[in-house]
């Protein structure tokens, strides 16, 4: 069975964060520049929440509060549901589809290891499900090349 680990693997580790002191403004200019939706906020080593195109919509926009003014701290959503490298893909997925989430960062140790996205399981258990239709194909017809 595929666990985080498998992902981060294939994908990198590279984790956005920002700190819980920064601005909204610079937040939203980290995901816009970086074309992604999610942050992991932290103090020092330790995440302490995300911070989400929904918060920004929710808690910053419909609340008509001022991006420059309000500290990622007053509006990311802590705590945070996280997830460890030998989580498996099923799990995740369930966590994700229970919380109504996308994104997991990923804790081992304490130690903040990637963060993966519902974009991520989608394709890591689509390669799974290619996977098992060549393996398949191969058991019934024999090998083709």
């Amino acid at each position: 069975m595929r666990t985080v680990e498998d992902i981060l693997n294939k994908k990198g580790a590279d984790v956005a964060a920002v700190a819980r002191d920064a601005a909204v403004i610079e937040a939203a200019r980290i995901m816009n520049e970086r074309r992604i939706g999610a942050l992991v906020v932290t103090a020092g080593d330790q995440v302490v929440g995300i911070f989400t195109e929904r918060d920004v919509m929710n808690r910053v926009v419909a609340a008509n509060r001022s991006a420059e003014t309000t500290k990622v701290a007053d509006v990311m959503t802590s705590p945070c549901a996280c997830c460890r490298s030998d989580t498996t893909v099923e799990e995740c997925r369930n966590v994700m589809t229970e919380k109504r989430i996308r994104h997991l960062p990923v804790v081992d140790a304490g130690r903040l290891r990637g963060m993966i996205s519902i974009g991520d399981l989608m394709a890591a258990e689509a390669a799974q499900r290619q996977q098992t239709i060549e393996y398949l194909h191969e058991y019934l017809y024999g090998r083709t090349r």
